[in-house]
């Protein structure tokens, strides 16, 4: 193994091998049981009734749209500071993407950003739904951006890539599991390895709705349809006796090849069984540098929520670079040739061209002065106290 301290990393051990290592030896490499077993331990863990796993985190960005019928012509509100595909899966039904500002504190969209977002629009009508990140594990205040996006009746997709297992805590002190929705439509999640849990790749789509669960199945499944009872043309399904041909499928409407692989499924599923010990280490690795931080001049955590329990996803720290006479590029080389990997997550998507050349030059302040500082340093389950303690006294030697 490498010495190198990347800023995020996958915690696989022999158990994780193992129930890998049963499915290849089984009957079923996809489409098979350890799916919907895998769909069922993410209904546990969200609380949820529903839950359709997919092939990665942008695919269920994709199918969550498409599931709420976003189309041409519609709009759909993401924040700045994101991957590229929170606003990209807006693109893949032909919406125009809106761009809020966010908290240059926390990084995330408020009830506030995303009412000033809506409001810019000179036709307003036209905007449809809402893209909410969970920005490097953490949510925002959901009930507030809940009570702006019904104000206007838009829908709500709780993008949360980042946020397996975190929790929502209202004024009232109730939790609510990101993936429930009490306070959304549809929740997205990502399984890439640098996320908590890892599949390989692989993603998945939390509803409440039954009749929505039937669409996100039916669209990731090209879709088509195998039951008898849901087809249209009973002259093709049944012979001349009713009785229902076996080799029949049809479909309906245009589907996608976006499911999951038994062999992924196990890694996850074995995964989550561990959630909570990964949730404890990640906080207590964000705990121990909040307070390493906590006296430097120039170096900052990112704002906590306390309406948030949050399974931290990536440690940002933020730097003022004009002080210390440093570029960022200077740093994360500096760093780089100590053996510590960082990363920026994000620069505004406004900034990238394709947006540039669609929608012009975009300026938003919260995003801009997020951007300016951001630095994502190491955070995984298997990041040593040594290597920990290597990372902030580096850091502060700068």
């Amino acid at each position: 193994m490498s010495n190198f301290i990347s800023y995020g990393r996958h915690a696989i051990d022999q158990d994780d091998i193992k129930a890998v290592e049963a499915v290849l030896k089984g009957d079923w490499l996809t489409c098979g049981s350890v799916v919907e077993a895998f769909e069922q331990k993410l209904c546990e863990i969200t609380e949820s009734p529903f839950a359709i796993s997919c092939s990665n985190g942008t695919t269920a960005l994709h199918l969550a749209l498409l599931a709420l019928g976003i189309g041409p012509g519609d709009r759909v509100i993401v924040p700045a500071i994101t991957f590229l595909a929170s606003a990209n899966a807006a693109r893949f039904v032909g919406a125009d993407v809106i761009f809020a500002d966010i908290d240059p504190a926390t990084g995330l969209m408020t009830a506030e950003t995303l009412e000033n977002a809506f409001k810019s629009q000179k036709d307003p009508v036209k905007v449809k739904a809402v893209i909410n990140v969970h920005l490097n594990g953490q949510c925002g205040d959901l009930e507030a951006i809940y009570q702006v996006a019904k104000r206007y009746n838009l829908s709500i997709v709780e993008d949360a890539a980042h946020a397996i297992g975190t929790n929502y805590i209202n004024q009232q002190g109730k939790k609510y599991p990101i993936g429930s929705n009490q306070f959304s439509d549809l929740t997205t999640f990502s399984f890439h390895p640098v996320k908590t849990i890892a599949t390989g790749e692989g993603g998945a789509v939390t509803c409440k709705s039954p009749e929505m669960a039937k669409r996100l199945k039916l669209l990731r499944g090209h879709g088509m349809l195998r039951n008898k009872d849901d087809w249209q043309n009973t002259e093709q399904g049944f012979d001349e006796n009713n009785l229902a041909n076996p080799w029949y499928y049809e479909m309906q409407d245009i589907g996608y090849n976006y499911r999951i692989s038994d062999i992924n499924c196990a890694l996850g599923l074995n995964q989550l069984t561990k959630l909570e010990s990964f949730k404890a280490r990640r906080k207590e690795l964000a705990e121990k540098y909040d307070a390493a931080f906590k006296e430097e001049a120039h170096i900052s955590s990112i704002k906590k929520h306390a309406f948030s329990d949050t399974v931290w996803h990536l440690y940002v720290i933020k730097i003022d670079f004009k002080v210390i006479e440093k570029s960022r590029a200077q740093v994360m080389n500096f760093l780089k040739d100590k053996g510590i990997g960082t990363q920026v997550h994000y620069m505004p998507l406004y900034r990238h061209p394709y947006y540039q050349s669609l929608y012009g030059s975009s300026n938003l302040p919260g995003a801009e002065a997020y951007y300016a500082s951001c630095l994502s340093i190491p955070l995984y389950v298997g990041l040593t106290d040594e290597q920990q303690d290597f990372v902030t006294n580096t850091l502060k030697a700068l």
